[in-house]
């Protein structure tokens, strides 16, 4: 097994130093090898299988000096990595409890014990020690690091947010995009609540952190339009259109319908086909189509979206060019047509609608937080991607 080669070269290494191999001066004669009985002790409890009993006599052995500490960290990481925590917490705090142990020395063994309870799950310890690490030179910067990860995790958005400025005030490194995805959650937590005005407090401080926000505008908009302020919910979508026009097919429906309460469906047109002239998107042209459809008839808008899809070819984009088709289509070329529309159907179900630019990540789902990388908005939606490629 493999434990048995790391703890025989532990096991090694104790016994080397035991016999002061280490640094022998070249004068000194030869001695006779005594093995002490401790080595002895705990090879027979490696032998039977008892590494714990092995652990804490090789432990106990090497002894913790500027020579063996980096030792004692491999090997304490080598039990993590394993999965073996808690021997990797018993060789940190081997070393922690140590009086002797230098500052720089016993920041690091912090530092590991932290990561060994991360491993272990217990949150609350390793926020603990994170936390004291955060005032020290050497692991400022990896302990913010660390505890901002600890806090997404628990969900505790307040003080992530605390954390994150704290790194960007000792790093230089922008975390204004991070911040705002954290006031976005924290305004989604209070909308869920129905709680529209706290909501609606942290949605503007995420665009006062970062005005390219477009989740933020997207939250903005839903709970202006639940208020039945639809003048201010048009206002955050069409902000969408410069902050990041990939997302315009998450506002578009929204866009519509509240040009309909408003009772402005010559303008919804006016600006569709603006906002297709400039960033042409499947959704747009599809609610587009729709409502030349109810204007002009289906062969118009047939024709509309011909074009389009010539122009920007897509599956996505044929799919809608055979849906407006086929309501008017009769005998063998309706029955044609409905061969290629179950077809495209099962085409379109089998690919995601939202991949990860980052790590490739991709689902049915938008995850502001990318569940493979574990970085914030960088999954978009494939459609963006497939006509900007068209484009090129």
């Amino acid at each position: 097994m493999k434990w048995v080669g790391i703890l025989f070269f532990l096991a090694c290494i104790a016994i080397a130093y035991r016999l002061g191999a280490r640094s022998r001066p070249e004068e000194t004669p030869p001695r006779k090898l005594n093995i002490p009985r401790d080595y002895l002790i705990g090879l027979n409890f490696l032998l039977n299988e008892e590494t714990d009993k092995a652990v804490d006599i090789f432990i106990k052995m090497l002894e913790v000096d500027s020579d063996t500490v980096e030792t004692h960290l491999a090997v304490g990481k080598l039990f993590r990595r394993r999965g073996e925590v808690d021997r990797a917490i018993r060789i940190h705090q081997n070393l922690i409890a140590r009086p002797q142990l230098e500052k720089v020395v016993r920041e690091q063994s912090l530092y590991e014990l932290g990561q060994d309870y991360l491993s272990a799950g217990m949150l609350d310890r390793a926020e603990r020690i994170f936390l004291e690490l955060v005032n020290t030179k050497s692991h400022s910067a990896r302990a913010l690091q660390t505890l901002i990860d600890i806090y997404q995790q628990a969900k505790d958005w307040n003080n992530a947010i605390t954390m994150a400025s704290q790194y960007a005030s000792l790093t230089h490194q922008n975390m204004q995009p991070i911040i705002a995805q954290y006031y976005c959650e924290l305004a989604e937590a209070e909308s869920i609540k129905r709680h529209h005005e706290a909501a609606l407090i942290w949605l503007d401080k995420a665009l006062a952190t970062d005005k390219s926000c477009a989740r933020a505008s997207l939250l903005q908009a839903k709970i202006l339009m639940d208020q039945a302020d639809y003048k201010g919910a048009l206002k955050s979508l069409k902000k969408i259109q410069s902050q990041n026009p990939d997302f315009l097919s998450e506002s578009i429906d929204l866009l519509a319908s509240c040009y309909e309460k408003l009772g402005e469906e010559e303008k919804l047109v006016i600006y569709l086909k603006q906002l297709l002239d400039e960033h042409p998107r499947v959704p747009v042209a599809l609610i587009l189509a729709e409502r030349i459809r109810k204007r002009k008839g289906d062969k118009v808008a047939a024709t509309f979206v011909a074009d389009y899809v010539r122009r920007y070819p897509s599956l996505r984009g044929l799919s809608i060019f055979v849906n407006i088709y086929i309501s008017s289509a009769e005998g063998r070329a309706r029955e044609d047509l409905q061969i290629l529309q179950n077809l495209m159907k099962k085409l379109l179900a089998t690919k995601p609608e939202y991949q990860c630019h980052s790590c490739g990540f991709s689902g049915k789902s938008l995850h502001w937080h990318c569940p493979g990388c574990k970085q914030w908005s960088t999954m978009m939606p494939v459609h963006g991607e497939e006509e900007l490629a068209a484009r090129v």
